[in-house]
């Protein structure tokens, strides 16, 4: 990444305008990939409130008697 060239042919030492443009080209990629990810754990986390709610009627039931 050493001498890299800025828009306006400036010297940019850090390849940040490079890694910048690499960053805002990868961002839409990156939030599909977040949203695919984020419904599993969601899923089970409804699952697991599911199952919770059935657990504690079940206790509830077993005490009424």
């Amino acid at each position: 990444m050493a001498n890299t060239q800025g828009p306006q042919g400036n010297h940019d030492p850090a390849g940040s305008t490079q890694m910048f443009r690499a960053f805002v080209d990868e961002a839409p990629q990156r939030g599909r990939q977040q949203a695919a990810a984020s419904s599993g754990p969601r899923i089970g986390l409804i699952v697991g409130i599911v199952v919770a709610v059935a657990v504690v009627v079940g206790v509830a039931a077993l005490a009424l008697r």
